[in-house]
């Protein structure tokens, strides 16, 4: 395996859920890739003793992060602390592709 991934590489699409693909996993951290097209949804879920982390690579989505709903665009840092529920939808037009680190615990 390279030390230099290209996340276009992997990016893709699934009609029937998010499409999701992980680009490197360590002893201590997971990185990964989620591609959302326009509607679909990443369900609210939570993760025990690990947090979360999405940079937006492209699109646009409404994030869900505790008791908080916000929407957030290419370039953006959305962060899930441990144990708090998150989950994320599409509501662009266009792909929405999403960096994804979560560390450690990670399931």
């Amino acid at each position: 395996m390279s030390e230099v991934i290209d996340w276009r590489e992997h990016a893709g699409a699934n009609a029937a859920k998010f499409f999701k693909s992980t680009l490197w996993q360590g002893e201590h951290l997971m990185m990964g890739i989620n591609c959302l097209e326009p509607n679909q949804t990443q369900s609210v879920h939570a993760h025990d003793g690990a947090d979360k982390v999405y940079f937006i690579l492209e699109g646009h989505g409404r994030f869900t992060i505790g008791d908080q709903e916000q929407d957030a665009g290419t370039g953006a840092l959305v962060v899930a602390p441990a144990g708090v529920p998150h989950g994320v939808t599409n509501n662009g037009s266009e792909r929405l592709s999403l960096l994804v680190a979560i560390a450690p615990g990670f399931k």
